[in-house]
C-alpha cells in the first residue's frame, strides 16, 4: 500500500517531455518534487502560475510565492507570474495538457466527484470543474477507500459531480487504473504488498483484470 508520497512518485511517471501540466491541491502538488530533471515541463497553477519549481528547503521559503493551495513553492527559470483571468484563459483555452486532482469519489465511466460535501462548509469549487473540462489528460490521485473502509471507486458517483466522463487514469494508495472509454476500471498495476483480491474488494465500480497484474515501480 502507498503513502501519499508514493503516489506522487508514481504519478510522476505519468509525465512527459515538454507537457504543460496543473497540479490540484492535496496530494498532487507532491509531484513537483518527483519530476524527472532531464525532463523539460512546465507547471501551471490557476492563481496565476507558470514555471512552479519544487517545494522549496526552509531558508528558501517567500511567503509571497504560492500555489493554489496556499502552499509555498519556488520558480524555475523563465517562470512567470499573472492575473487568475489569464490563468483561466489557458486552462479554458485547451493549453494545460496533463491535469492531476486529488478525488472523493470517481465512477466506472470517468465521472468526478471532488469540490463538496452535502452539509460540510467549502470554500469555493476552485478551478476544478474548468480544469477536468478543458485538460487533455487527468490522471486523478487518492485514497482507494474511505476512513470507514467504503470502496471510493463506484459505478456511479454519490456526491455532486465536479466533471463527467473525463478522467482518464487513476492512482490509488492500492493501484493504478485506466478508465476505459466505454466504462470501467482497469487494473493495471498493483502496490507493493497488494494482491489483485484486496483490490476487488476495495472496488465498487466494474473492474477489469486481464492477465498477470504487476507490482508497480516507484
Amino acid at each position: 500500500m502507498l503513502d501519499k508520497i508514493g503516489i506522487a512518485k508514481r504519478i510522476a511517471n505519468e509525465v512527459r517531455d515538454g507537457m504543460y501540466i496543473n497540479l490540484g491541491i492535496g496530494i498532487p502538488t507532491l509531484v513537483a518534487n518527483f519530476i524527472p530533471a532531464h525532463l523539460n515541463v512546465v507547471l501551471q497553477s490557476e492563481n496565476g502560475l507558470l514555471g512552479i519549481g519544487p517545494f522549496p528547503k526552509e531558508a528558501e521559503v517567500d511567503a509571497d510565492l504560492i500555489n493554489a493551495g496556499k502552499q509555498t513553492i519556488t520558480m524555475m527559470p523563465g517562470s512567470a507570474l499573472f492575473s487568475s483571468a489569464e490563468s483561466f484563459a489557458m486552462i479554458r483555452g485547451g493549453h494545460v495538457d496533463l491535469t492531476i486532482l486529488g478525488a472523493m469519489e470517481v465512477s466506472e465511466n470517468g465521472d468526478i466527484a471532488n469540490w463538496k460535501v452535502p452539509g460540510k462548509m467549502v470554500k469555493g469549487m476552485g478551478g476544478a470543474m474548468d480544469l477536468v473540462a478543458s485538460a487533455k489528460h487527468i490522471i486523478v490521485a487518492m485514497q482507494h477507500c474511505s476512513k470507514e473502509g467504503a470502496s471510493k471507486l463506484l459505478k456511479k458517483c454519490t456526491l455532486p459531480i465536479t466533471g463527467i466522463k473525463c478522467v482518464t487514469k487513476i492512482v490509488s494508495d492500492l493501484a493504478v487504473l485506466d478508465i476505459l472509454p466505454e466504462g470501467g476500471f482497469k487494473l493495471l498495476e498493483r502496490a507493493p504488498g497488494v494482491s489483485v483480491e484486496e483490490i476487488k474488494n476495495a472496488t465498487a465500480g466494474k473492474l477489469i483484470v486481464e492477465g498477470e497484474i504487476p507490482e508497480m515501480v516507484l
